[in-house]
């Protein structure tokens, strides 16, 4: 080994590298959340924020799935 080199991290194992649970997790959770706000009549201070939400959620996955 040379002394001059940087040392090289360990590759990432390949569960930290799948994106999939983290897409398939969080809107999940933000259709509960919508559903509860239409649902649960305190709640109805909810309804814009999971409304955005979603929206944001379906424009970021489908650029993520547009951009593989």
């Amino acid at each position: 080994m040379d002394l001059h080199s940087e040392p090289q991290p360990p590759p990432l194992p390949a569960a930290l590298l799948a994106p999939w649970p983290v897409i398939a997790v969080i809107p999940v959770g933000w259709v509960i959340a919508t559903v509860l706000a239409f649902t649960v009549g305190a709640l109805h201070d909810w309804r814009p924020v999971t409304l955005a939400g979603l929206g944001v959620g379906v424009l970021g996955t489908s650029i993520f799935l547009w951009q593989r």
